[in-house]
């Protein structure tokens, strides 16, 4: 307990004492307890990948792999540093990785699937230097499209924009433009797909996503969609192009097609 706390208490005068030796005493043992607490997440990283390394040994090392300490470190956070809870969820993400072979997905791989204009990586940073995920709906056609194909090309720029944090940040936005979105383009398959990946193996990477000027004909679709996303509905903010602008960019790096 800080020194602080100790002359707030209120309690009743007994009889003098040393105040420099018991504030010494306990300004020790508040210092302690901080070094503690900074080393304990340190000690649990350390635990779940010693755990991996004795249980999973199949698993690949490197980045993204069984001995990627940030990647541990992110998933302790996620599971609240529960050991077991982390260790549960990487084992599922590094093999979801390499089944998905994510490794593998390039510009080339993806490029007619990209070339549709349904999804892409904003060029500069929201106003919160978080990398933005643009969708665009209306160019999405569920019914033409393949939907694995679709898939690698979601994953591919999730994968992208982490690489484009920015230091100190660990989050993205995603913007969703609904404007001109008819029900051909309605998808709840992919729209689960998207927000599964994104709790399963990208957790608390999403910090919102934006579903800007939505039309009428959205709603319901949304209220199917809404209970399949479970907290991530929360997420979710429905805003105008006008709200995009002027609390998400500057003049300079709105999304072309947000511009005035």
């Amino acid at each position: 307990m800080a020194l602080s706390t100790y002359h707030n208490l209120g309690r009743p005068f007994i009889a003098p004492v040393n105040l420099t030796k018991i504030a010494s005493r306990k300004c020790k043992f508040a210092v302690q307890n901080c070094s503690l607490d900074r080393s304990q997440p340190n000690k649990l990283v350390l635990e779940v990948k010693d755990k991996l390394a004795k249980e999973y040994t199949y698993l690949p090392l490197g980045k993204n792999g069984r001995d990627d300490e940030e990647m541990i470190l992110w998933f302790l956070k996620d599971r609240k540093f529960s050991v077991e809870g982390a260790v549960s969820k990487l084992t599922k993400a590094i093999k979801w990785r390499q089944e998905f072979r994510v490794s593998e997905l390039t510009e080339e791989s993806v490029k007619n699937m990209a070339a549709t204009g349904k999804a892409y990586l904003h060029d500069f940073l929201d106003i919160y230097g978080r990398p933005v995920l643009i969708v665009v709906p209306s160019k999405h056609f569920p019914n033409i499209h393949d939907p694995i194909e679709n898939e690698k090309l979601c994953i591919f720029l999730v994968e992208k924009a982490l690489a484009k944090l920015p230091a100190g940040q660990k989050q993205l936005l995603g913007v969703f433009d609904l404007r001109d979105f008819r029900t051909e383009n309605a998808d709840l398959k992919f729209l689960t797909f998207l927000f599964d990946v994104l709790y399963y193996y990208y957790p608390s990477r999403l910090s919102q996503a934006l579903f800007v000027d939505a039309p009428f004909i959205f709603k319901p679709f949304w209220q199917l969609a809404r209970p399949l996303l479970g907290s991530y509905a929360s997420l979710v903010r429905f805003c105008s192009t006008d709200t995009l602008r002027k609390e998400y960019f500057t003049e300079e790096t709105v999304p072309t097609n947000f511009k005035a």
